[in-house]
């Protein structure tokens, strides 16, 4: 039988974890793209009205999604001509586990006057452009392979790269550019906080600010910061299309040293990609 490129089913009550959503730290947790991709898209299903973008979601990641039926509920915070923000509840048995928000901006026209901007937007993988999910790519500085898809290549001290399609969030559908982008835009913790040993740092929260929608389905995330010192962690990174930079993205998190990953060991590289 083969396995749905889908994180969750819908089911009568909810979401059923499908086997993608297992997370890399232990197959009985759902990973962080899953939790953001699935409260992502209830926000924008449910609170961005015509003419509004997706501009801004946060997730707080403050209690283990574990591999079972979760539900979601949101809310309408404000509902303005120009601003819109929604609250999401990410809920097993009966409890909170996730929770998000989102800002969703009224498109307008842009301001006159020339603004300072990155001056080299990243570059994607001379690769095809794909038309459905793919497996990731990496990339890091510190690699004479360039772009692969062997992410023990990429197990150092440099900078770190990913190109990615997507997987559905729900089975069945394809996921919009917002859910798209939140759910690689969580890779900003792997990005950041990958080391020499492996990634041992999990994040608490995300949030991603959009300037524009993704075009096409591919997302690449560049890593463009690290901080950390006494088991706390600040990442940020820039995430991209074949059309140039469209959104940042900045997590916080927590040494979870005793566990830590090591990606040389031969780790299934899609689980990685979905941690």
């Amino acid at each position: 039988m083969t396995t749905p490129y889908a994180f969750f089913a819908a089911i009568d009550h909810g979401f059923e974890p499908l086997p993608f959503a297992a997370s890399a730290w232990s197959p009985k947790m759902v990973n962080g793209p899953a939790i953001c991709g699935l409260l992502a898209r209830a926000l924008e299903q449910q609170h961005c009205a015509p003419g509004f973008v997706p501009a801004r979601l946060t997730v707080d990641l403050f209690r283990p999604t574990l591999n079972k039926p979760v539900t979601v509920v949101t809310e309408l915070v404000r509902d303005g001509k120009r601003i819109r923000v929604a609250d999401a509840a990410l809920m097993q048995d009966g409890a909170d586990v996730a929770r998000a928000s989102a800002v969703f901006l009224k498109r307008s026209v842009q301001p006159p006057g020339e603004r300072w901007t990155r001056a080299e937007s990243p570059q994607p993988p001379p690769v095809p452009v794909a038309d459905g999910p793919t497996a990731p790519l990496w990339n890091s500085d510190d690699s004479l392979d360039g772009w692969s898809s062997r992410i023990g290549e990429h197990q150092n001290n440099g900078r770190k790269r990913m190109w990615q399609a997507p997987l559905s969030v729900v089975e069945g559908e394809p996921p919009s550019a917002f859910a798209g982008a939140a759910m690689i835009g969580e890779s900003t913790s792997l990005m950041t906080n990958w080391g020499t040993t492996g990634i041992g740092f999990i994040n608490a929260d995300l949030t991603l600010a959009l300037a524009r929608p993704l075009i096409g389905l591919e997302i690449g995330v560049e890593a463009d910061s690290h901080i950390s010192a006494d088991g706390i962690a600040v990442g940020s990174a820039t995430l991209f299309d074949r059309h140039g930079s469209f959104g940042t993205c900045v997590v916080t998190a927590l040494s979870n040293a005793d566990r830590e990953v090591d990606f040389s060991s031969g780790i299934n590289h899609v689980q990685v990609a979905n941690k």
